[in-house]
C-alpha cells in the first residue's frame, strides 16, 4: 500500500537546517532537495567566512558548483530558498547569533547535521573538536527548536572497525563523550598525543573514533525530539544525479584513482579478492531524505539507524574494481601524467614496501636530483612521501573487511511509490560497476582535476607517448640487470674455477 503522503509533498512547506553544506554530500544534498522536493518552503545554510571570504562571497561560489547547472537552467529561482546562517561548529552556541538563533528555532522541522571532517590523521584535539562537540553543539540548538520533526546524524560505517558485523542499532561505547571532551579542553598537547593510541584504542585513527563518540552523544538525546543516524560506507563519484560522475575532492578511492591513473601511485598494499563497500554519493543523498521522510512521519522516540551500505547485494572486489579502472584511464587519460599508469596491487605487505622503494622513492630521489642539477624547484621526494603518508591511512581500509547489516536501508524503498521510488533511487542493484568506473574515471578528471574533455584527443596521444617510453625503459632496465648478472656470474665462476 502506498503512503498517503509522498516524499516531495512531506517536504512540502518545510524549513530545513542544513550543516556541512559545501561538502561533497552536502551540495548534492542541496541540489537534491531544491530540485525534487520544489515545495521546500526554506533552507538555511550554516557558513562561516573562510581564506578571506564572506558568507555571502562563498555561497556565490558555492552556486558556481556544477552541481547546480541544472538548476541554474530549470529553475534559478531556487535558489532565493536558501538563507545563510553566519555560524561555525567549532564556535561555542555555534557561532549563532541570537537573532539566527531564535529564527531557528522557531522555523525549522528538519535537521541534516553533515558537517565533520573526514581525514584520517587529524589530532584528536582537532577531531573531537569538530566531530563530537560539534555535533552536542548542534543538538543543543536542535533541543530548543519549537516545532522539530526530525534530526539527521550523518555517521560513518566504519564508527566501530573493531566489529566484525555492524548491525543497525546504537553502540556503547567505552568512554563517555563528554568526559573525553573534558580531557582534550584540559590536557596539553604532549600528554594528549601520548595518550592518543590508547584512547582511541581499537580503532585505527581519531576520526572513527570521534565518529563513534558523537553517536553515543546523540543517542543521550533519545525521546527528546525523533532522531535518525545513517551510516554512508565509502562514498563516491555520484551514478546519475547531479550528473554521471560527480566528484569533488581527492579523499579516499578518488585520490587513489588519479594518484594511481597520474603515473605516481604504483603500488599499494590491498587485498584484491575483499570486497569494496562503496556507494554512489546520490544513493547516499536519496537515502538520508527517506530517512527522514520515514522518522519524521512516524515520530519514533527512540533512535533509528540506517547503515547505508552496499552489504553484498551488488558485491564489487578491490581487484576487480582496480582491473575495470586500468581499462577505462586508457579511455580518459589524464592530460599531465608523471608517468604511464601501471605498478599493481601487493597483497604482501613486504612486496608492497620493496615496491615503495623502487617504485616511488627511488624515481622520485633521481628525478629531484635531475631538477636540482638544471636548477628547478624539487618536488617529487615531498610529494611521494605525502602519498606515502595518504596510502599508509587508507591501506587499513583495503586489507580487512566488514560485514554491515542493512535491512532498514533496504526497507526504505518498501512502501514508496513508484514515483518517488524512481525519484529517490537507492537501489544499489541498479550499478552497473563497470559502466560507473568508467563514468568515475571522467569525472575524476573533468570535475576534480578540471581538465576539459576538448584536451582528450591530445592526452591519448600523450599516453601512447608514455607508454612506449615505459616500454624501452623497461627493456633497458631488463638488459641491465641480465648484462650485470652475466658479467659478475663470470667473474664469480673465473675466481672459483
Amino acid at each position: 500500500m502506498e503512503p498517503s503522503v509522498g516524499v516531495a509533498e512531506y517536504y512540502a512547506n518545510k524549513t530545513i537546517f542544513i550543516t556541512g553544506a559545501t561538502g561533497f554530500m552536502g551540495k548534492v544534498l542541496v541540489e537534491k532537495l531544491l530540485r525534487c522536493c520544489p515545495g521546500i518552503k526554506r533552507i538555511y545554510l550554516l557558513m562561516r567566512s573562510k581564506k578571506g571570504l564572506s558568507i555571502t562571497e562563498r555561497l556565490a561560489d558555492f552556486l558556481k558548483s556544477q552541481v547546480f547547472s541544472n538548476l541554474h537552467e530549470n529553475d534559478p529561482k531556487c535558489f532565493e530558498k536558501l538563507r545563510l546562517v553566519s555560524g561555525d561548529i567549532l564556535v561555542e552556541n555555534l557561532g549563532i547569533s541570537e537573532e539566527d538563533r531564535e529564527e531557528l528555532r522557531r522555523e525549522c522541522q528538519i535537521i541534516f547535521h553533515c558537517a565533520a571532517c573526514v581525514r584520517f590523521d587529524m589530532k584528536l584535539r582537532d577531531a573531537a573538536n569538530l566531530n563530537t562537540r560539534g555535533t552536542l553543539r548542534v543538538l543543543e540548538l536542535v533541543e530548543g527548536m519549537r516545532n522539530i520533526e526530525v534530526y539527521i546524524q550523518v555517521s560513518t560505517a566504519y564508527c566501530r572497525c573493531e566489529l566484525p558485523v555492524l548491525e543497525e542499532r546504537v553502540y556503547e561505547t567505552e568512554h563517555n563523550p563528554q568526559k573525553l571532551l573534558q580531557c582534550v579542553d584540559w590536557m596539553d598537547d604532549e600528554l594528549l598525543t601520548n595518550l592518543e593510541p590508547k584512547l582511541i584504542a581499537p580503532q585505527p585513527n581519531t576520526y572513527a573514533y570521534t565518529k563513534s563518540l558523537s553517536e553515543a552523544l546523540v543517542a543521550q538525546y533519545e525521546g527528546r525530539f525523533p532522531i535518525a543516524i545513517v551510516r554512508p560506507s565509502i562514498v563516491t563519484a555520484a551514478l546519475k544525479e547531479p550528473m554521471p560522475g560527480w566528484v569533488d575532492n581527492l579523499n579516499g578511492p578518488t585520490g587513489l584513482l588519479v594518484g594511481a591513473g597520474k603515473g605516481v601511485i604504483r603500488t599499494m598494499h590491498l587485498k584484491e579478492s575483499l570486497k569494496a563497500d562503496v556507494i554512489p554519493v546520490d544513493l547516499v543523498v536519496n537515502g538520508c531524505i527517506l530517512v527522514a521522510y520515514n522518522t519524521g512521519r512516524t515520530r519514533l522516540g527512540q533512535v533509528a539507524v540506517v547503515n547505508l551500505t552496499e552489504s553484498g547485494r551488488n558485491p564489487l572486489t578491490w581487484g576487480a574494481a582496480l582491473d575495470m579502472g586500468r581499462v577505462h584511464v586508457q579511455e580518459f587519460p589524464f592530460s599531465v601524467c608523471l608517468w604511464y599508469p601501471g605498478g599493481s596491487p601487493k597483497s604482501s605487505r613486504l612486496l608492497h614496501e620493496l615496491a615503495v622503494l623502487f617504485t616511488h622513492l627511488l624515481p622520485a630521489y633521481l628525478l629531484d636530483l635531475l631538477l636540482l642539477l638544471l636548477g628547478k624547484k624539487t618536488f617529487m621526494v615531498r610529494t611521494q612521501k605525502r602519498i606515502s603518508y595518504g596510502l599508509e591511512v587508507l591501506q587499513y581500509y583495503t586489507t580487512k573487511e566488514w560485514h554491515f547489516k542493512n535491512d532498514n536501508f533496504v526497507a526504505l524503498r518498501k512502501d514508496l511509490s513508484k514515483m518517488d521510488d524512481d525519484t529517490f533511487y537507492t537501489d544499489i542493484m541498479m550499478v552497473n560497476w563497470s559502466s560507473y568506473l568508467r563514468d568515475y574515471v571522467r569525472g575524476a578528471r573533468e570535475y576534480c582535476c578540471k581538465e576539459d574533455p576538448a584536451t582528450l584527443p591530445r592526452a591519448r596521444r600523450r599516453q601512447t607517448q608514455l607508454y612506449y617510453l615505459d616500454l624501452v625503459t623497461k627493456l633497458v632496465i631488463y638488459l641491465l640487470c641480465a648484462y650485470f648478472l652475466y658479467y659478475y656470474t663470470k667473474v664469480i665462476l673465473s675466481l672459483v674455477f
